[in-house]
């Protein structure tokens, strides 16, 4: 071994170990605040997917709407409440008629109440009881739910779906979509 090799003084090791330590501290203080953005994050892109998946499964219902394989009474779309309301009816089964009973069933209603999004299979009107909640209004709270149905001569109706959500005990800004469909059937 060579005698011109040597390695830190104490001196050395304490400064680097001091500089690292320091270093460490002030990294350490970003730390909670980086994880409560990404939590924050993680809570805003699962309030997003919600609101888009109610929205893709009520646009379905709304393009259905009016179809019917034969000769259907009454109208396919009924948009009650001031727009908080939508009663869908469709020929489901393809056979000629928007039935009314209990197994066949070609009516359906949304509604906004009391925060949550609400759906009734054979909805003949906005109220009564008996309305399935579609979102958890303890997670999430729908704050605006409108559907209206814009007319251009000469081509069908397109509808807007508006809704305005949060989610429960959350603050800073609701999460606000607007999503269009064509009622080829109206």
């Amino acid at each position: 071994m060579s005698m011109r090799q040597r390695g830190f003084s104490l001196i050395e090791v304490l400064i680097a170990t001091a500089i690292s330590s320091l270093l460490l501290v002030s990294a350490s203080r970003f730390l909670p605040g980086l994880q409560r953005a990404v939590l924050l994050q993680s809570g805003q892109r699962e309030l997003e997917e919600e609101v888009w998946q109610r929205l893709f499964a009520l646009g379905k219902h709304l393009q259905r709407a009016g179809y019917c394989a034969g000769n259907c009474q009454g109208q396919g779309l009924v948009i009650g409440r001031e727009g908080s309301c939508a009663i869908v009816r469709w020929d489901a089964n393809s056979n000629g008629n928007w039935d009314n009973t209990a197994s066949e069933n070609d009516s359906t209603g949304f509604r906004l109440e009391a925060g949550a999004l609400e759906m009734l299979r054979g909805a003949t009107s906005c109220e009564g009881k008996g309305w399935e909640k579609l979102t958890e209004p303890d997670k999430l709270v729908i704050l605006h739910f409108m559907v209206r149905k814009v007319e251009h001569a000469g081509f069908a109706p397109e509808l807007n779906i508006e809704l305005t959500a949060s989610r429960k005990g959350e603050q800073g800004e609701p999460y606000q979509t607007v999503y269009q469909v064509t009622g080829y059937n109206l």
